[in-house]
């Protein structure tokens, strides 16, 4: 468990069993993650998680120690609830006839999620995707980050993020990976087209199997002796150069 980054404010945590279930029948969307104590525990702990996981929402085995310190009145299990919804990515679709989308791959610091969004944001994005494992949930610690900007951005969550790339591309979307290593600079595409930009986790970059979906990937040029750039500041040199397309005069 990821405590209290994960967690978030204590308002956004459910640790007793009926409201937990609830919620994930009425507004499953809400509901980042659920986690569930090893240990043997009250019968509706089975109905949370085939609830959980009929809508697609990452359920997590810990030991009951692990809960009694996040929250010592559980009864077994316990939600961390977003600060406001996930969009679907019909949602995120719709709202533009040419798309401009951000895919996250496997961005788990919430303190990057944050700048991500607001980065994306202030550059005119439609949308972010993210897989429903092993990325950071919309908590209180992004949404403070965001600096405002989560209210105003949709956010969808998804099963495969690989497989959401290939139905994107089918639906045409140009699928733009960025990472260090490229053959081609970040400008060198026609962003005015349809497109994602695809972003992986510092350290690791894309994993293989969504590097090889996209359609290109592009890099940024570096001359000090670092070798990489931070994700957000990554993501706001690419982000910048499709808002710098799209509104040039």
């Amino acid at each position: 468990m990821d405590n209290r980054e994960e967690r978030g404010a204590s308002s956004g945590v459910l640790s007793r069993l009926n409201p937990l279930l609830e919620v994930l029948k009425a507004s499953p969307e809400r509901v980042n993650k659920v986690f569930v104590q090893n240990e043997r525990g009250p019968n509706r702990i089975g109905e949370i998680i085939r609830e959980a996981r009929r809508n697609g929402i990452p359920v997590v085995f810990v030991p009951k120690s692990k809960l009694d310190q996040e929250a010592p009145h559980h009864q077994g299990a316990m939600a961390i609830l977003s600060p406001r919804s996930f969009a679907s990515l019909e949602g995120i679709l719709a709202a533009s006839p040419v798309p401009f989308l951000v895919l996250l791959d496997e961005i788990e610091d919430p303190q990057n999620m944050g700048a991500l969004i607001r980065t994306a944001e202030c550059a005119g994005v439609d949308g972010i995707i993210i897989p429903e494992h092993r990325s950071a949930g919309l908590t209180e610690t992004v949404s403070t980050v965001a600096a405002g900007a989560l209210e105003h951005m949709k956010v969808a969550r998804v099963v495969n993020l690989a497989r959401t790339m290939e139905e994107l591309k089918e639906r045409g979307v140009w699928i733009v990976g960025a990472e260090g290593g490229g053959k081609a600079p970040w400008y060198s595409f026609d962003y005015t087209l349809p497109v994602g930009i695809v972003l992986g986790s510092e350290g690791k970059g894309l994993r293989p199997l969504v590097r090889k979906r996209c359609d290109t990937v592009l890099s940024i040029p570096l001359y000090g002796r670092i070798s990489s750039l931070n994700v957000s500041a990554a993501a706001a040199v690419f982000l910048f150069e499709v808002a710098r397309q799209r509104h040039k005069t």
